[in-house]
């Protein structure tokens, strides 16, 4: 199935025509998850545009630091679904960056953006296309056209992205499926999902460790460049989208030898997956540190005009990451 992009007019009066001093136009944007890592990071970046956000937060006592970003908190959680429906049909946009499986907010958004062509990025997660390989390596390797055998855990969150893109073209859906995020918080304090928790137990026990042989290899970005794409698929993404987001790749042993080495602990260890799954769960253990994930992004550069500049996660862990 194939949409047209539609030019998005953010405000129909020609004469009332509004622009940031970086000579950009400037949208009123709701997202969720506002002081989380993407969302944070993605919100404050497209603050310091000069765009207006409102952001989603569940804890009223965090609402200054999204104050300091340029963010108005509006506090709530997910299933407040006419919060919800309410903040999206007073926004220009909307970037649901709270959750990739929270069906919910996601028909709520969408409920609150019906027919006004508006755009609506949602955060999903390239676990989608991940194996249950506990640390053993695979040739399989993604593009947005590849079809997908998903595990029965990755079921719905297809689902959900499949319903965002049939919303197209009476709201300008895109998804922007995300592999691991690495770097800095560019907003309101806060951490990625993958490498922290490797971090955490290699300083707990002295060892960094690995899941099985840790073969196993997943595409990664870092959050700045992750940031520099949702603010380019705002301005450019043809409505139906879904772009794979990536600059490169890596398995999780080069990833735990760089954390031995940034904390100083020596080379990683392999780890039995009974033993990762005890400590982090299945969902984090299986699909988040031991599957493969493996996509290349040359949509998103062909058809936004993408450059990501930040390449070597393991650069970043030795050179930058706090310690």
């Amino acid at each position: 199935m194939s949409f047209v992009h539609r030019r998005r007019i953010i405000n129909p009066d020609p004469h009332h025509h509004v622009r940031s001093e970086q000579g950009v136009d400037v949208m009123k944007i709701f997202v969720t998850g506002a002081s989380g890592y993407i969302g944070g990071s993605v919100g404050a970046s497209l603050a310091r545009r000069g765009h207006t956000l409102r952001g989603l937060i569940r804890n009223a006592a965090r609402a200054d630091e999204l104050r300091a970003f340029g963010m108005e908190p509006v506090v709530g959680t997910l299933d407040d679904s006419v919060l919800l429906m309410e903040e999206a049909r007073n926004a220009d946009a909307v970037i649901n960056a709270a959750s990739s499986d929270h069906r919910g907010a996601v028909e709520a958004l969408l409920l609150g953006l019906a027919g006004s062509e508006k755009p609506f990025l949602h955060t999903s997660g390239s676990s989608l296309v991940g194996d249950e390989a506990l640390g053993e390596p695979s040739d399989a390797i993604f593009t947005e056209e590849t079809p997908v055998d998903p595990a029965p855990d990755k079921i719905a969150r297809i689902a959900i992205d499949t319903l965002i893109r049939d919303a197209a073209p009476g709201v300008c859906t895109v998804v922007l499926c995300n592999t691991m995020i690495y770097g800095n918080h560019l907003g309101p304090v806060s951490q990625s999902v993958q490498i922290p928790p490797l971090v955490a137990q290699a300083k707990e026990s002295g060892i960094a460790r690995h899941i099985g042989r840790g073969l196993n290899r997943w595409s990664n970005v870092h959050i700045a460049d992750v940031a520099e794409l949702y603010a380019l698929a705002l301005e450019k993404a043809p409505a139906g989208s879904f772009y794979f987001v990536e600059n490169g790749e890596a398995s999780f042993k080069d990833i735990t030898d760089a954390i031995g080495k940034a904390l100083d602990i020596g080379a990683s260890q392999d780890w039995s997956p009974q033993d990762a799954i005890a400590r982090w769960g299945r969902e984090l253990a299986v699909f988040g540190l031991s599957s493969n994930s493996r996509v290349r992004a040359d949509k998103a550069r062909a058809e936004l005009g993408w450059a990501p500049v930040h390449r070597s996660v393991t650069a970043w862990i030795e050179e930058e990451m706090q310690r």
